[in-house]
């Protein structure tokens, strides 16, 4: 693939992604999160075979930034999703 696909499709998906996310109410964002941590496992390992399979460092810088920041989308998903559940909790004693 050509790198200036790569970078183009990494561009419009930031896009895309800011739009969508954006669009959300900050009321459903946190119960919305707690579900898309699976979805974001799946880009996790994408990102990871297309490191493995980089042939240019263009491709291999794209895909290790893809890695850190679906880890960390991924990490704070898990610690929002935390943090709703113990709103719920009760008191202990």
């Amino acid at each position: 693939m050509e790198p200036m696909a790569i970078v183009s499709i990494f561009v419009l998906a930031v896009f895309v992604g800011f739009e969508v996310v954006s669009k959300v109410s900050s009321t459903l964002h946190t119960p919305l999160m707690s579900g898309a941590n699976a979805i974001h496992g799946v880009i996790l390992v994408g990102a990871i075979i297309v490191a493995d399979h980089s042939s240019t460092n263009l491709e291999l810088g794209l895909s290790v930034a893809a890695i850190i920041l679906a880890t960390i989308n991924m990490v704070g998903g898990f610690v929002v999703t935390d943090r709703m559940l113990e709103m719920f909790k009760g008191n202990k004693k």
